[in-house]
């Protein structure tokens, strides 16, 4: 049984009644509290199991600046995992310089690789015909490739990024020649990465990812005598969605990575390249509330709970089918007696943030706290329906933080001509 580390916070009513008065619903709530605990256990493991290491955390989890100043402050070490010009923008923006950012594109305009190269990122490529685009830019010293071993693993099918049906990476039976063109080319240092699925919460998975990544560094090492300066895991560490689900064990997954890692590099005596994860969902996932009000209640051929926020607010129940937990603000542990659909205000069918849940008696106006929404989450959101997006603030014990104003329909139309 996993209880949800935020449950007891949902119990004070008066608080969330407050927040709701003050910034409106929906809202994205983000508790500061346990966003500081996650990047240091995080941050701990590593620095008792691995000599040299980085922790990449991905922008694209949630791109707040307020979010990613707050653990750059509190791990100064802390590099970004960066998809896009924007997340570098957005990076920097947050106190994270370019040269601590790996990119890893895919299908990269050159506009794209233009900024990544001028900023100084670890630049990883997802093809070789990426690297002859990046040839003709400009050529940086360090190069890494994202491996596609093969197979991926993924809490959804559609978030498995490794295997035959992955559009990602480069497939190992390619991986020497795209070694070798890079340094046929002139480039001096390398890197490797490898990231084949998100919301991963088995542990003995990625010991088995590390063991296919050495078997490439060997390969490569035996073929083109080149030697890595860090070795990125990529990132898809799970965290618990449903109260049977239990937490990762992080200090577990990484000592057993880290004998796996060592016993390869002492057995070759060898010098030890960097270890480097990109964590998002482990980071900032389960640190985010995302607050709606009741809005009506429907007994048609099924049972249905309005809300304020639908599909447009939170993404992944309609695009994964994803769960989260619903709690009733005030009464997290009420009797759940009815079975309903839980809906937002949009116009399609899939706008469902639950189906068939168990759920507690409500009336309009009552507010609900929408659990483990901190990680694609307001990243995902948009404006179907012309429906705004939601604020953001911090929360630090009973003290909130306006993080991100509420979108109104004027903005939505501002660069509208």
């Amino acid at each position: 049984m996993s209880i949800h580390p935020l449950k007891n916070l949902i119990k004070n009513k008066p608080l969330f009644e407050s927040l709701a008065s003050k910034y409106s619903t929906p809202l994205y709530i983000y508790s500061e509290e346990r966003l500081l605990h996650n990047i240091n256990v995080l941050d701990q493991t590593l620095n008792e199991n691995f000599d040299s290491y980085h922790i990449c955390y991905t922008i694209k989890a949630n791109s707040n600046p307020h979010l990613i100043t707050t653990l750059k402050a509190e791990i100064p070490s802390l590099g970004a995992d960066c998809a896009s010009p924007g997340e570098i923008y957005i990076a920097e923006k947050g106190g994270i310089k370019g040269n601590e950012c790996i990119y890893t594109g895919n299908y990269e305009s050159p506009d794209d690789l233009k900024v990544a190269l001028e900023k100084g990122t670890h630049i990883n490529l997802d093809d070789i015909s990426s690297f002859n685009r990046l040839k003709k830019i400009g050529l940086p010293q360090e190069i890494a490739f994202r491996l596609n071993p093969g197979f991926g693993k993924g809490a959804f099918s559609q978030i498995v990024t490794g295997g035959e049906n992955s559009k990602f990476g480069v497939p190992h039976y390619d991986i020497v020649k795209a070694y070798r063109l890079a340094k046929e080319s002139g480039v001096k240092k390398f890197g490797i990465q490898c990231m084949t699925g998100s919301g991963v919460q088995d542990p003995a998975y990625y010991p088995k990812l590390i063991k296919e990544i050495l078997k490439t560094v060997e390969l490569l090492k035996d073929e083109l005598d080149i030697n890595m300066a860090y070795i990125s895991l990529g990132g898809g560490y799970g965290i618990p969605y449903k109260d049977d689900e239990p937490p990762m064990d992080f200090n577990q997954v990484f000592q057993n990575v880290a004998n796996n890692f060592h016993a390869y590099f002492d057995e070759r005596n060898e010098q030890k390249p960097s270890l480097w994860i990109e964590p998002g969902k482990s980071v900032v996932g389960d640190t985010g509330i995302l607050l709606t009000r009741v809005t009506g209640l429907k007994n048609s051929y099924k049972s249905f709970i309005g809300i304020d926020a639908g599909m447009e607010t939170l993404m992944r129940p309609a695009l994964y089918g994803a769960y989260h937990r619903i709690f009733k603000v005030g009464d997290p542990d009420a009797p759940a007696n009815n079975k309903v659909d839980i809906t937002g205000r949009i116009c399609e069918n899939t706008d469902r943030l639950a189906i068939d849940r168990n759920f507690p008696d409500v009336k309009e106006g009552d507010l609900l706290a929408i659990m483990d929404t901190g990680a694609y989450s307001y990243t995902m959101s948009h404006q179907f329906c012309t429906r705004p997006r939601a604020a953001e603030i911090m929360l630090d014990g009973d003290q909130s933080t306006l993080i991100r104003k509420r979108e109104t329909i004027e903005d939505i139309f501002s660069n509208c001509f």
